[in-house]
């Protein structure tokens, strides 16, 4: 019986492709030799972006995970993406599934894979979809509830994006944090491999993950990274992965220290005193914004004033920078406050 909430945290290692059954082995048998891996993974069919790529060894490569799990005692995991994979790596006695990032975010798909196990009792992990939709991450899990599966877990991947990036997959923490907000009670993982897309900065997304309470990880691993058929750059050695595990430090969930938590009700209290402050002073701006939008609409003056907020946006960073705020910071909250006056405005325009 495989409980995802056995341990903190709780890893999830193994190459990203199945591509031979002596490299599936060869792995296995490191990480099993370490004795720091609870799942070991490996992906039996690849969706991948454009054809003529590998795409996975097929059904053949299950034969291998169950050798892998004869062998080395070790539980295994793939991906599954139709109900065809689901009957596949039930039947070859696969322990746990998860259902990938570009499955995630196809309802009819999640729906037909979770038809597929109604009535099977084997843990699900979700990964979040490409696109940053909470909804259709949450939907996914749901859809696997009402099909009966009572073990799920989450997987943030990081989400697609645009443009240059330090990450493969930016991984976007606020909306995990609001997914763990909204589902509770579900462990929640990281894929730093996904994340990152590079080898250099795995640990840091890992341990970032654990300082936001995360339960677990997922990190792909290979005997010879750089010959992989797949995701060459983003996987480590057996060797590797071990340091990295080892380099982690898992924070306490909480104390009973009583200094402490005095220190800690003291401080929140100090924060919700300035959040209320902070929201009294949001609701003084709107009602001056709504004040403007009267003087616009009576001289039939356009709402959006572009080298306005251009000015004002840059000066903000600035001033924002030389309080030690992140340009990110500064400009997600602008442009939430800039868009409330805009829809205000609006409002009495439509008058």
């Amino acid at each position: 019986m495989i409980s995802f909430t056995e341990k903190r945290p709780f890893v999830i290692a193994g190459p990203c492709s199945a591509e031979t059954e002596e490299q599936v082995l060869a792995t296995a048998r490191a990480l099993a030799a370490q004795g720091k891996t609870d799942l070991f993974r490996a992906g039996i069919w690849k969706p991948r972006t454009r054809p003529n790529s590998f795409e996975g060894v097929g059904t053949e490569g299950l034969g291998w995970l169950r050798k892998v799990k004869a062998e080395t005692g070790l539980r295994t995991t793939t991906e599954v993406a139709n109900k065809l994979h689901v009957y596949e790596a039930l039947k070859y006695g696969v322990d746990v599934l998860w259902i990938g990032a570009r499955t995630t975010v196809n309802p009819f798909s999640v729906q037909e894979i979770a038809d597929a196990l109604e009535g099977v009792d084997i843990p699900v992990i979700v990964k979040n979809p490409i696109n940053p939709d909470i909804g259709l991450w949450r939907g996914a899990v749901e859809r696997l509830q009402k099909a009966g599966i009572s073990r799920l877990a989450g997987l943030h991947r990081g989400f697609s994006s645009f443009g240059d990036s330090d990450y493969r997959n930016p991984p976007r923490w606020q909306m995990a944090i609001e997914f763990k907000r909204m589902m509770p009670d579900l462990p929640l993982f990281v894929d730093p491999s996904h994340i990152c897309g590079r080898r250099d900065t795995l640990a840091a997304v890992a341990q970032q993950a654990l300082d936001l309470n995360y339960d677990g990880m997922m990190l792909e691993v290979h005997p010879n990274p750089d010959e992989a058929w797949s995701d060459a750059k983003q996987q480590i050695t057996p060797s590797q992965f071990g340091a990295l595990v080892d380099g982690l430090k898992l924070p306490k969930i909480s104390s009973n220290d009583p200094d402490f938590l005095a220190s800690l009700s003291g401080l929140r209290q100090q924060i919700d005193e300035i959040d209320e402050e902070v929201l009294n002073l949001l609701c003084e701006r709107m009602k001056l914004a709504e004040s403007i939008g009267v003087y616009k609409r009576n001289n039939n003056i356009a709402i959006l004033q572009p080298s306005r907020w251009n000015s004002l946006l840059e000066d903000a960073k600035k001033r924002g920078e030389s309080r030690n705020l992140s340009t990110e910071f500064v400009t997600a909250l602008l442009q939430a406050v800039h868009q409330e006056s805009i829809n205000k405005q609006e409002n009495i325009i439509r008058k």
